[in-house]
């Protein structure tokens, strides 16, 4: 068996920014309120005519320049998303041939917003397997297409974007085993469900669940990695609430490490949230090449996925 790397990661948000001053003018809500709250302050709306698949191939490219390669390098494609208006050909197959993959294997993974680490946790294992040499993982959403735009405890949470990583073989594995699950009984906590096919959930219930259950988890993969959370170099937790993410990486012991605070210009955006918070630290070069970086992130099911990384 050999083992895997990340070679490059890269990410793509549409041009509109919505402010929370914007929103002030579409519901009863206003900036320190939201602020307080979740701690966003703008987030990214995808145009009318860009789909999930254009925003994935987008954030793709940028990781394969980044790793001076094409998309006839590429044996595997998989693609995390709970927002495809399309149902088949699937996302994966719709970016591996925009980016010119020659016969991958592609595939969709919707576990909402713990996709990506789930996502990427499938290409470590295919690749230690021998199943595939060279993977492009791809978190995305276009979560705009699912808001109401009238419920102000919803509607300020959400934004569009992708972001994508290259993963290769190697012959030291630098992306520890995964640590994922799930809670069943709180399966529809977070939820985009017929007929209404809008987003909802019970923000309490996560918040207390994400804050006591959470650390916990976050511990055993740093455990399963063999790496102590003051040798961490960055965390990248799910994007979903600053007040979500500042106290679990204390929690944690994270003292050392560089905290993605992405979910303040971003927003949640899902899937998307990992790959992209994290590809916009490496290209500011905040984190160290090499550095262990823990990626965590729960979701919709109530699913939960998290591993830890050598920085590319």
């Amino acid at each position: 068996m050999v083992g895997s790397r990340v070679l490059s990661f890269g990410h793509y948000q549409p041009s509109k920014v919505l402010t929370n001053a914007d929103l002030e003018h579409m519901v009863d809500t206003d900036d320190e309120w939201i602020q307080s709250r979740v701690g966003i302050r703008t987030r990214r709306v995808a145009a009318a005519d860009e789909s999930v698949s254009d925003l994935a191939t987008k954030a793709a490219e940028h990781a394969l320049a980044n790793a001076g390669l094409t998309g006839a390098d590429i044996d595997f494609v998989i693609v995390a998303t709970c927002t495809a208006l399309d149902r088949s050909p699937n996302m994966a197959a719709r970016v591996a041939a925009a980016v010119g993959a020659q016969a991958p294997a592609a595939i969709d993974v919707n576990t909402a917003c713990s996709g990506f680490p789930h996502a990427m946790a499938l290409a470590d294992q295919s690749i230690r397997t021998g199943s595939a040499t060279k993977a492009l993982v791809i978190g995305v959403e276009k979560l705009t297409d699912f808001v109401d735009w009238t419920d102000r405890t919803t509607c300020v949470l959400i934004g569009d974007g992708a972001g994508a990583a290259v993963v290769v073989a190697s012959e030291e594995p630098e992306i520890s085993p995964v640590v994922w699950g799930s809670v069943p009984e709180m399966g529809r906590a977070v939820r985009i469900e017929a007929p209404s096919n809008t987003f909802a959930q019970e923000g309490q219930s996560v918040y207390r669940w994400a804050t006591t259950a959470l650390p916990e988890v976050a511990l055993q993969v740093c455990e399963r990695a063999g790496v102590k959370p003051e040798e961490l170099g960055g965390v990248v937790l799910h994007q979903a609430n600053l007040r979500i993410i500042e106290p679990l990486a204390r929690k944690i012991g994270a003292v050392n490490a560089v905290i993605a605070k992405d979910v303040v210009e971003s927003g949640n955006t899902s899937a998307a949230s990992i790959p992209l918070a994290l590809s916009k630290l490496i290209e500011r070069g905040e984190i160290r090449k090499g550095s262990p970086v823990l990626l965590f992130a729960f979701g919709g099911g109530l699913s939960y996925a998290g591993q830890i990384i050598n920085c590319p």
